[in-house]
């Protein structure tokens, strides 16, 4: 599907979250050598909030057999800065991931129609 790619933290996530859905939050399926095997929408956000659940984040990489999973989400705003809320969810992420054995390699948060992100996996936030 996705060809040789391999993420490495943010330097190649950004480009498979570039989806044109309305303010989607995506789930991209890695394989053990971080190749992407598969992607997934988990929520379709309004413009002001996005309701994500660790059951639906996890279930399509439990389901694909991934070894780990890379998140991201776009800022209508166009600010990639993560909000609180962001925050909050990267930590619930990474606490399930590590309870599942399937860990977050990075979630990065797009600015909407710009080329600015944020890593969380960059910033040492994981």
């Amino acid at each position: 599907m996705c060809g040789e790619s391999r993420t490495h933290g943010s330097e190649g996530g950004q480009g498979f979250l570039r989806v044109r859905l309305p303010y989607p939050t995506v789930v991209i399926l890695l394989d053990r050598k971080n190749a992407p095997i598969g992607i997934n929408t988990v929520s379709i956000g309004s413009l002001t909030a996005s309701v994500v659940h660790m059951r639906e984040t996890f279930k399509a990489a439990i389901l694909a057999n991934a070894a780990a999973i890379l998140c991201g989400h776009n800022h209508v705003s166009g600010d990639p800065e993560p909000s609180r809320e962001d925050r909050a969810l990267t930590q619930q992420l990474v606490k399930a991931g590590t309870l599942l054995g399937i860990p977050v390699v990075d979630h990065v948060v797009l600015g909407d129609g710009t080329l600015a992100y944020f890593s969380f996996a960059d910033h040492g936030l994981l």
